[in-house]
């Protein structure tokens, strides 16, 4: 019942029931521009029924509930038995069951799969991006996996299913299956080379006894995980099963769930070895080389998440600002907060045509299109997950006090905000794989230059970021103090020719002039004032 003292007015209406994916134009123009004719339907029918699924008001709830009821690590049973169980709320394995479903790990089996998983992953971090970790980790471990044909086999079919199976069992009595991986170690960190986890040769030939921590395992609730070792030749990459064959469990002791800013939906552990089993993937000495496919699809999937972040947050603002009236007016009619909007927009519409881009040429699989990949994944991966906490920062300051409050559901995506920056390598890990690339790699600068040359003679201020670009890239002597620069740069050229070409006319003029040329300040809102801002505002309407 309403209080005596007033009525409720001046409120927007609560955003559910709108279709996530046919809202977002960037990412319907990126989807039908990466996708063949002949599957267009296909791929369009399944984005827009999960893009109404996303924007349902249950489906909002469940994201809201696992959040508000995180993981609890249960290291015994009611008899003291060891079991190293983590529970979670229904609604986590609802959100989880309901991902696997959608395909988000079955890109490698699927014609087109990773333009359309890209887009389902984009959409899906818009209801709860924790679930999304263990989908990113069993989605890239196939090409891990792949290095060995015979695992491949067996693992494959398991970590691409689109059934979800919960329980804790022998995975080949199991019509699905999850991985989750562990890399760093407390004294080594992004130096995964330093670990001191150890592997033993056993009598059958590709197993080993391992014995270690790791200070970070991603979904310790998994079927399966990615694991770096030191064997007798060198570090090896390993893949250690949660439940043997037999139905017993394998040594795999959580000593503790971390207590983090964000991602709270999501387990994230401390993990002993200790006589645990394990199967050699690839060869000894070479795990760097054996994951490095995997850290690449799990960096792309860093770059989806951060776009989906700032895809939500814009949306909320300017839903919220559509409705809101101050000063006589709507707050979406005001030029200064229109200013606002429009650059936050601009940012978001950068981020997903780029990431699209990226899910691209992994369906390509040309040599020309992995050697593009292997600048452009470090680079939009340092670039994208940094411009996510300033956007969402921004994109709740457009709802005022509003924003602050958890009930508006800002303050969750701002927590989330900096987590894919961190993981899976943070800003110094990817400028110096940038660098290794343009060092050892000539092909990849070649594959490079050529994507963002499709766009030269199309605007002047590009043209000349281009000319600038080269000239830092012909003096690569003591480079790595400006690695950082040269990464931002890379990345922002390279988006500055894709809205150039695949972009409306406002929406590149307005990033050339803001982001390559010198007209646009450090902070949002600073858009020439000459530009189409409604345009561009009314292009990211939530409103299907």
């Amino acid at each position: 019942m309403a209080g005596t003292t007033h009525t409720v007015t001046n409120q927007p209406p609560p955003l559910i029931g709108h279709d996530v994916y046919t809202a977002d134009k960037a990412l319907v123009a990126a989807v039908e521009r990466h996708t063949e004719p002949d599957l267009l339907d296909e791929v369009r029918g399944e984005l827009t029924a999960l893009g109404k699924t996303s924007g349902s008001a249950q489906v909002q709830e469940w994201g809201a509930q696992a959040n508000e009821n995180p993981p609890r690590l249960r290291t015994h049973d009611r008899y003291g038995h060891r079991v190293d169980e983590v529970d979670f709320h229904p609604a986590w394995h609802r959100l989880l069951g309901k991902g696997v479903s959608a395909g988000l790990t079955a890109a490698w089996t699927r014609p087109a799969g990773h333009v359309r998983r890209a887009a389902a992953f984009l959409i899906w971090t818009q209801v709860d991006a924790g679930n999304l970790c263990p989908l990113s980790m069993t989605h890239a471990a196939v090409p891990a996996l792949r290095t060995d044909p015979a695992l491949a086999e067996e693992w494959e079919p398991r970590l691409t299913s689109v059934v979800y199976d919960r329980e804790l069992r022998p995975a080949h009595q199991k019509a699905g299956a999850l991985f989750g991986m562990g890399m760093t170690e407390k004294q080594g960190g992004s130096d995964v080379r330093a670990g001191t986890t150890r592997a033993v040769p056993l009598a059958e030939d590709g197993t080993y006894e391992m014995t270690g921590h790791k200070w970070f395992c991603s979904a310790p609730m998994s079927d399966g995980f990615l694991v770096l070792a030191q064997a007798p030749d060198g570090l090896t990459c390993f893949l250690v099963p949660r439940v043997l064959d037999d139905g017993t469990r394998n040594p795999f002791r959580i000593q503790r769930l971390k207590d983090k800013l964000g991602n709270r939906s999501n387990a994230s552990a401390e993990v002993e070895f200790d006589g645990t089993w394990a199967r050699r993937v690839g060869e000894e000495d070479r795990g760097v080389r054996t994951i490095i496919e995997m850290v690449a699809a799990t960096r792309l999937d860093c770059v989806l998440g951060s776009a989906g972040l700032m895809r939500q947050a814009v949306t909320q603002a300017v839903h919220h600002c559509t409705y809101r009236e101050a000063f006589g007016g709507k707050l979406v009619d005001k030029p200064l907060m229109r200013n606002v909007l429009a650059d936050l927009a601009l940012e978001s519409e950068a981020a997903t045509t780029l990431a699209l881009r990226l899910a691209a040429a992994y369906d390509d699989g040309g040599e020309q299109e992995r050697a593009f990949l292997r600048i452009a994944v470090p680079a939009a991966k340092y670039w994208v997950t940094k411009r996510c906490p300033p956007v969402t920062l921004e994109a709740a300051e457009c709802l005022g006090g509003n924003g602050y409050v958890e009930d508006s559901g800002m303050p969750r995506l701002v927590r989330e905000s900096p987590l894919n920056s961190i993981w899976e390598g943070a800003g110094n890990i990817q400028a110096l794989d940038v660098l290794r690339a343009l060092q050892r790699e000539p092909l990849a600068l070649n594959a490079y230059l050529q994507e963002v040359g499709e766009a030269r003679g199309a605007d002047h201020r590009l043209d000349g970021a281009i000319k600038n670009l080269l000239t830092e890239l012909a003096d690569l002597e003591g480079v790595e103090a400006r690695a950082r620069r040269l990464t931002e740069r890379l990345a922002l050229v390279l988006q500055g020719s894709l809205l150039v070409r695949f972009a409306p006319p406002e929406v590149a003029d307005a990033f050339c002039a803001s982001r390559l040329g010198a007209d646009g300040g450090t902070a949002f809102g600073t858009l020439p004032p000459t530009l189409d801002l409604a345009s561009m505002v009314d292009r990211s309407r939530p409103q299907a």
